[in-house]
């Protein structure tokens, strides 16, 4: 049996996880956006020499109401419970404790935003109020705790989370909580033999 603290799930291990989950506005962030279903996330989850240390490379796809509190000047129409969407790319790192099949942990690291936001357009020849999208992309930054717990085969895990994107959207800061759960499973074989093929081994 594993001893108390020490990680022997982790070391030298490579892992894929998925999850799926809310993000939900902060503060004045909510004067723009709301939630929606659903925010999902990818990523991977790379064990240091000390696995008691990660690395968190993941992709976080959050989906938001928008209304459209400043009106745009370019557009002639002022758009209300439209979509947005964020796509985040955080590059973390953490700190993770084992105690037997159950794992805490937290990590914390820079990312960059792919933002979408909804713009409105009435067209006089069909008739039809065309929707379009306007993109920008800015830095962001990533924080979270979290827990997950080993069955045969793959990891069950829960984890609450805050995302401070660095663009003011419709005059508003953009601080986002969020509550995520998904699966996480073993991918260290495949990395391995990727690594095998890039250094011709």
């Amino acid at each position: 049996m594993a001893q108390r603290g020490a990680d022997t799930i982790h070391y030298r291990k490579v892992y894929y996880f998925g999850g799926t989950g809310l993000s939900i506005p902060l503060g004045k962030t909510k004067n723009a956006l709301t939630t929606k279903f659903f925010t999902g996330s990818m990523g991977l989850d790379i064990s240091l020499k000390n696995p008691k240390y990660y690395l968190l490379p993941t992709l976080y796809m959050m989906s938001f109401g928008y209304d459209e509190i400043e009106k745009d000047p370019a557009y002639n129409r002022q758009l209300t419970n439209g979509r947005a969407t964020m796509y985040t790319l955080s590059l973390a790192g953490g700190i993770r404790r084992q105690m037997n099949r159950l794992n805490t942990y937290a990590y914390a690291g820079p990312g960059a935003a792919l933002n979408s936001e909804p713009r409105a357009n009435d067209n006089a020849q069909t008739q039809a109020v065309d929707i379009e999208y306007k993109y920008s992309i800015s830095p962001a930054f990533k924080l979270g705790i979290g827990s997950d717990y080993k069955f045969k085969g793959f990891f069950l895990g829960f984890e609450i989370g805050y995302m401070r994107n660095f663009k003011k959207i419709q005059g508003n800061p953009v601080h986002v909580m969020t509550m995520m759960v998904g699966l996480k499973s073993d991918i260290t074989k495949i990395s391995d033999k990727v690594v095998d093929v890039i250094s011709g081994n």
